[in-house]
């Protein structure tokens, strides 16, 4: 396996807290807003790292949320 493989996780194993953190707290490049929320959310893990990406709720672009120990 290579570092920059997708492994692929379930979201909807998180908590529900942690799912609607997620889901509404969001920074889209595009509107150059917070907080529109997420919609269609993947999880999964590439380079030792792991990411939530889905789609801006106001304009459809894709978020990209990097997850750290210190948010969870």
């Amino acid at each position: 396996m290579s570092d920059s493989e997708r492994i692929e996780r379930d979201f909807n194993l998180r908590d529900e807290d942690e799912r609607k953190a997620f889901l509404e707290e969001t920074w889209c490049d595009n509107c150059q807003e917070v907080n529109l929320g997420m919609k269609n959310p993947e999880e999964y893990e590439q380079n030792g790292i792991i990411f939530v990406e889905g789609k801006c709720c106001k304009c459809g672009n894709t978020i990209l949320t990097e997850i750290t120990d210190e948010e969870f």
